[in-house]
C-alpha cells in the first residue's frame, strides 16, 4: 500500500529548513523536510499547511511542486510530494521534532537525512550549481 507524504521545501536568504526527528519514531534522528501524511479528505496542499502548523506552528503559503519521488522503506512504500512553501505568519517551533536548522545547498553533506530525501537534496544541490536559486529563494524556479 503506498502512503502519501508531503512535506515543504522552505528557503529564506539562500538556506533552506531541516527538521530533525525525534528519538523513539521510526527513522529517529533523521533530518528531514517539515511534512507528513496526507489524511483522508485532505488535498496534499491541506496537509502540507496542517502539518507545518502542528510541527512548526507556522503557516505556510503552499507553491509549485519542487519533486515527487516514490521511495520504498522496510515498513512502507511513500509518495513524497515536496512542494515550495513560504511562510506567511510565526517563527518556527519545536513541537514534534528535536531541532530546526536552515542550511545552504552546499552543507547537505554534513547532515544525516531520510532515504526517500536522496532525490530533493541531489535536485537542491544541482540547482545551486546551476546558480538558479535567487536571493529570494525559490519564487523564480518552476518544476523541470
Amino acid at each position: 500500500m503506498m502512503t502519501d507524504v508531503v512535506a515543504a521545501l522552505i528557503f529564506e536568504n539562500g538556506k533552506f529548513m531541516i527538521c530533525r526527528r525525534p528519538p523513539g519514531k521510526k527513522r529517529a534522528l533523521l533530518w528531514e523536510f517539515v511534512g507528513g501524511k496526507v489524511e483522508k479528505g485532505e488535498t496534499k496542499e491541506q496537509a502540507l499547511k496542517r502539518e507545518c502548523r502542528e510541527e512548526l506552528d507556522v503557516e505556510v503559503d503552499v507553491g509549485e511542486v519542487f519533486l515527487s519521488v516514490v521511495h520504498e522503506y522496510p515498513d512502507l512504500t511513500v509518495r513524497l510530494t515536496v512542494f515550495c512553501a513560504r511562510i506567511t505568519r510565526g517563527v518556527p517551533r519545536r513541537l514534534e521534532h528535536v531541532d530546526i536548522k536552515w542550511i545552504t545547498p552546499f552543507e547537505i553533506k554534513d547532515y544525516d537525512f531520510c532515504p526517500a530525501d536522496k532525490d530533493v537534496l541531489a535536485k537542491i544541490a544541482g540547482i545551486e550549481k546551476e546558480e538558479r536559486v535567487t536571493a529570494r529563494g525559490f519564487d523564480n524556479l518552476r518544476q523541470d
